[in-house]
């Protein structure tokens, strides 16, 4: 069976052959997680699976037509910048106490390194933004203001 998208992730991120940890995620349906992670599952422990899946205590979590395949077409995107942003904020906060490994140095990355995020709402969805393109519009946080807010006024 041919990966797309997540699944295809998984299989390249693997290739690397460094230490992975594979967690959970959301914004997606419940019909379609069962066969996300089954797949994603076989793909990390080098096991082809098939297509049909066979009866079990389980299968419900598959329909409505019970193959790992997941059904193609345009599936709306649930997640709102605020429910993003709350768990971007946890994340962080979360690892903010996690210990770190003896003889690993660890730092905060520097201000500058720093990526903001796009307001895809001004985007047109039918252009696609190349990645040159994207780093021009980088601005800090703490430049480029005019008036009250401006650290350069005198």
């Amino acid at each position: 069976m041919k990966e797309t998208g997540h699944a295809e992730c998984v299989k390249f991120v693997k290739k690397f052959n460094l230490p992975l940890l594979v967690t959970g995620g959301g914004g997606y349906t419940k019909e379609n997680v069962a066969r996300c992670w089954t797949v994603e599952t076989g793909i990390l422990l080098d096991t082809e699976l098939p297509n049909e899946i066979p009866e079990n205590d389980y299968i419900k979590y598959f329909a409505p037509d019970f193959s790992l395949k997941i059904p193609g077409g345009h599936i709306e995107n649930l997640n709102t910048k605020s429910y993003i942003s709350s768990i971007k904020v946890q994340i962080l906060e979360n690892l903010r106490y996690i210990q770190h490994a003896p003889s690993v140095q660890m730092q905060e990355v520097p201000p500058d390194f720093y990526i903001p995020d796009f307001d895809e709402d001004e985007q047109n969805p039918d252009v696609r933004v190349d990645q040159r393109s994207r780093d021009k519009q980088i601005q800090r946080d703490d430049e480029y203001f005019d008036g009250d807010n401006d650290n350069d006024a005198s």
